[in-house]
């Protein structure tokens, strides 16, 4: 079997566990790990036994290395990806994936010179429970979309230091919405704010999306809520799918109720097994630059509808 040879640059919370799922990956080497703490890499290195530097360079330099996993903080995604790219590694930037449009698009442009995939980790994409509803609204099951709700609720994040809860959240939901209904979104107005001011971002934020077509998304996430809660709820003209992101499972309520059978997987084991097959095969990844652009895109607009205190429009994914 061909083995792809890989990096994880930080490895904090999220590149911790993106260094575990490579290592149980059959098609699969992580040759090395990098991070500015020293405790961070002896506590990756030490567990799955491969090589650490406090210089992501030195992984970058690293010729055997074919792609690596952006785990660093989002101010940071733009620095050492474009640095990847430029070392001709293929690149699975964890989401958003820059912290400006400016910056997202000269990424996916280097990467297109450089004939390297470049992959944004929208994580929920390949939660088992996120792919079903998919299939049940391909369906017709429950006719054509009206609504869609979601709540992504939690503590507040110590380790999130330089983006508020839209970006961090919120970005997660306007994806999947994207990705479910395949509409653009033609306008967006939010209410954000900050109530525990334990970062200079909002800490809650309430968002509505609407999508061509006339179907309209809202959204709810905040830092504030003491338990994790974190589920879709879509309205068809023939019934309702409901989505809880956490315990995978799904129900459609129509003529009649039933639970739908799924098979219940890691979404960051799909994820970056999608990334690893789509180097491997020469394909494009399934949620490429341009994926993670258009949700920065609504994102960012969302936060300048709250900024503003009027809805803000978009026309096929531009501002007016």
């Amino acid at each position: 079997m061909k083995k792809l040879n890989v990096g994880v640059i930080g490895v904090g919370a999220m590149g911790y566990n993106h260094a575990r799922v490579y290592s149980q990956l059959k098609n699969a080497n992580l040759l090395a790990v990098a991070d500015i703490s020293k405790t961070a890499l002896k506590r990756v290195t030490k567990r799955y036994n491969t090589k650490g530097f406090t210089d992501y360079m030195k992984v970058l330099e690293m010729p055997e290395i074919d792609a690596v996993s952006v785990c660093v903080p989002t101010t940071y995604h733009y620095k050492v990806t474009m640095d990847a790219i430029e070392h001709g590694k293929h690149v699975l930037v964890e989401k958003p994936i820059a912290f400006t449009v400016e910056e997202a698009k000269e990424m996916i442009k280097f990467a297109r010179k450089k004939n390297v995939k470049l992959s944004v980790g929208h994580v929920e994409r390949f939660n088992p429970a996120v792919q079903k509803a998919k299939e049940v609204v391909e369906s017709g099951t429950i006719g054509d979309i009206v609504t869609a709700s979601t709540k992504r609720v939690g503590p507040f994040p110590p380790r999130i230091k330089d983006v508020g809860v839209t970006i961090d959240l919120a970005i997660h939901d306007i994806d999947i919405m994207h990705y479910l209904f395949e509409k653009k979104v033609v306008e967006v107005y939010a209410y954000m704010g900050s109530i525990l001011n334990k970062c200079e971002f909002e800490d809650h934020a309430e968002i509505m999306v609407k999508f061509q077509e006339n179907i309209v998304g809202l959204l709810e996430v905040n830092w504030l809520t003491p338990y994790k809660k974190r589920k879709l709820s879509i309205t068809g003209t023939d019934g309702i799918i409901s989505v809880d992101y956490i315990t995978q499972n799904l129900k459609v309520h129509g003529k009649f109720a039933q639970n739908i059978s799924i098979n219940k997987e890691e979404p960051l084991k799909n994820e970056l097994r999608s990334f690893v097959n789509s180097v491997l095969e020469d394909k494009e990844p399934p949620v490429n630059g341009e994926s993670g652009l258009y949700a920065l895109k609504v994102v960012l607009n969302a936060i300048k509808s709250a900024k503003k205190g009027y809805p803000v429009r978009l026309e096929g994914g531009k501002n007016e």
